[in-house]
């Protein structure tokens, strides 16, 4: 997984609450096991026309937007249905930064493991923060998860914000859950060895 450490870049506005996993991802594109590819499928029905041509009004198909490397959104975000392809589409199309004022929890979790980093903040500061992304010449955000201090456009106070120390600790060594075993592989291997010799049997293939 890839650390996160500050990120720069464009932000884009989506004013919109209670944006559930299918939305963010439709189920079919759930037959697929790979988490590369799914950056075309995300925000499918409000992206796309019927024809299947681009919706100019969404704000992702439109410039600078289409670049962004942040969102800011409304509350209950990535609520509905537990898929983690949810966080994969954001992170294909680029997104690795969402900034709302409450989350679904098992999205929240999940996006943390895929190296997203999802900021909570009071509603009035995400508000200000959205009217920036809209209005700005250049909508330039930097999220510095060490300090835990976004950085505006408009160069007015960093707004602060607050992480688990433990999920702050895995993003900023890129660690998930397959990192985090690895992190412990010698004591593993100490432990399978001395099993070998105490318990032999349970090494023993059934013929």
């Amino acid at each position: 997984m890839q650390p996160f450490r500050k990120l720069t870049g464009i932000a884009a506005p989506l004013p919109l609450v209670n944006v559930d996993t299918d939305r963010i991802i439709p189920a079919h594109w759930l037959k697929t096991i790979r988490r590369t590819g799914l950056g075309v499928g995300l925000f499918e029905s409000l992206r796309y026309r019927e024809d299947g041509s681009e919706n100019p009004d969404f704000v992702l198909n439109r410039e600078p937007y289409r670049r962004s490397v942040i969102l800011i959104t409304g509350e209950n975000f990535g609520c509905g249905s537990s898929r983690e392809h949810a966080p994969w589409a954001l992170l294909d199309f680029g997104i690795r930064c969402v900034i709302a004022p409450s989350f679904a929890d098992i999205f929240f979790n999940n996006c943390f493991k895929n190296g997203i980093l999802p900021i909570v903040l009071p509603q009035a500061t995400v508000d200000a923060l959205m009217a920036e992304a809209e209005t700005a010449s250049e909508p330039v955000f930097t999220v510095d998860l060490e300090e835990q201090l976004i950085h505006r456009p408009s160069g007015n106070q960093p707004v602060p914000f607050e992480v688990d120390p433990f999920k702050r600790h895995c993003l900023l060594e890129g660690l998930d859950d397959i990192g985090l075993t690895l992190k412990r592989l010698e004591r593993i291997e100490a432990f399978e060895a001395r099993q070998r010799r105490e318990q032999p049997w349970l090494w023993t293939r059934a013929a």
